[in-house]
């Protein structure tokens, strides 16, 4: 990577999901210098994780392949993975940035061949599947991960399988001598595509997902639904192994709520549509309830909720549940009232999926180390102008860290994120 002199033209982008791709290999292929920085072990980030993805319900492969090749041809793009930013300091073509990474245990020999994983019977809460299953201690993050590397997990050296899984190794690829790092970069510009996270349904209290196993979250469905989730793609009752064929879907989980997130995150309402679709597909005599207070399905995605809705065994419900309970069979009824019939309900379902909302990774979970402007949610909010972010500054932000976007939104506001960051970058050269 060339960072010479005191305005440096690589540009940095923080969030190694489709948002942050996106933005790292547009900007390289106009000739500029990336470093693509993910604190996972993978890119790819949530589209990773689903099912299938609109606007053509493609699987996440069909996507993210073509860009891990365009990553891999460019050699102006370096990619760092169990890494995170932890200082910003500088300005505009001249920021120096502080990148800690995490120990691996596993270095660029690794062949993917899996050799550490049988060296080891110790397993953890598989990360990439929400824990829904568990998964060996030295894994690879998933069958299509970039890189294709597996991971020990620092549990399995506590437990004393460290030496075991190294000697399993024929290529020398096991480093259990690896430690944390700090590296010093300097950057011209800084590119925030840092994601969402689900919004925590526990703290739904009336909705006891924490109290029963027939109770998910909208993304956990999308791992129920593919084929290399926990159930090998069966949608089944995760308290007993059944097949689920009466299922409620939950709108607004949380969402437009004061005591929650009060604004709407644009996805779930497509994402249940396309819930009910999986299930329509796996099981012929399958029953579907969505209950809804309003069905947002925006531009040329209304075609599918038409084709949902004329489906006759999936009912539209007008109605936000106000809680549930767990029946005597274990099932659990989803209790509340019909907006428009004023109709009392108490109905039991094999499992209830909760359409949770996209909370930013910036608010919930990873406070960038610099001062951002962010509005009242904790979204990143890139500013043309003098503020404290935007084309003045050299920091922008990307994707759903810059508001509640689906996939193809999330693309769109990547690419107009590089260009301005090109622009800064130029800018500070000329």
């Amino acid at each position: 990577m060339s960072n010479q002199g005191p305005e440096s033209q690589t540009i940095l982008v923080v969030g190694g999901g489709i948002a942050g791709i996106t933005a790292a290999v547009e900007i390289a292929e106009t000739g500029f210098d990336v470093i693509l920085l993910e604190q996972g072990p993978s890119l790819g980030g949530r589209v990773a994780r689903f099912n299938r993805y609109f606007p053509k319900l493609c699987h996440p492969t069909c996507g993210l392949e073509i860009n891990f090749q365009r990553i891999k041809k460019n050699s102006q793009i370096k990619v760092m993975t169990m890494a995170t930013v932890k200082d910003v300091s500088g300005g505009p073509g001249n920021f120096a940035v502080t990148v800690e990474t995490t120990p691996r245990f596993v270095n660029a020999k690794c062949t993917a061949c899996g050799d550490c994983a049988k060296a080891t019977e110790m397993e953890i809460p598989n990360p990439f599947n929400y824990g829904l299953d568990n998964i060996k201690a030295a894994y690879l993050p998933h069958e299509h991960a970039f890189p294709m590397r597996y991971v020990i997990a620092p549990e399995a050296l506590a437990n004393g399988d460290g030496e075991k899984i190294k000697a399993a190794c024929k290529y020398g690829a096991v480093d259990l001598d690896e430690k944390p790092e700090s590296i010093d970069i300097s950057v011209g510009a800084i590119i925030w595509a840092t994601g969402w996270k689900p919004y925590d349904a526990a703290k739904i209290t009336p909705y006891l997902y924490d109290q029963s196993p027939d109770i998910i979250n909208n993304v956990e469905m999308e791992r129920l639904a593919a084929h290399d989730g926990p159930t090998g793609g069966k949608i089944l009752r995760p308290s007993n192994g059944e097949p689920a064929k009466k299922v409620a879907l939950v709108q607004c989980a949380g969402s437009r709520d004061t005591n929650h997130l009060p604004y709407c995150s644009r996805i779930c309402c497509l994402g249940s549509l396309k819930h009910a679709a999986y299930l329509r597909e796996q099981y012929a005599d399958a029953e579907v309830d969505i209950y809804y207070i309003d069905i947002r399905a925006h531009d040329k995605l209304e075609a599918f909720y038409n084709k949902i809705r004329g489906d006759s065994q999936v009912n539209f419900i007008k109605s936000k549940p106000g809680h549930i309970e767990i029946g005597e069979d274990g099932r659990p009824v989803l209790c509340g009232e019909h907006t428009l019939s004023r109709e009392i309900y108490a109905t039991p379902y094999d499992l209830v999926v909760l359409a949770t909302g996209m909370e930013p990774t910036a608010a919930a979970e990873y406070q960038p180390p610099v001062k951002l402007s962010q509005d009242e949610y904790g979204f990143i909010v890139a500013e043309i102008g003098d503020g404290p972010q935007g084309m003045f500054s050299g920091m922008f932000s990307a994707g759903v860290a810059a508001g509640p976007l689906d996939v193809s939104m999330s693309v769109q506001s990547a690419t107009a994120a590089a260009l301005k960051a090109i622009q800064a970058v130029r800018g500070q050269a000329a």
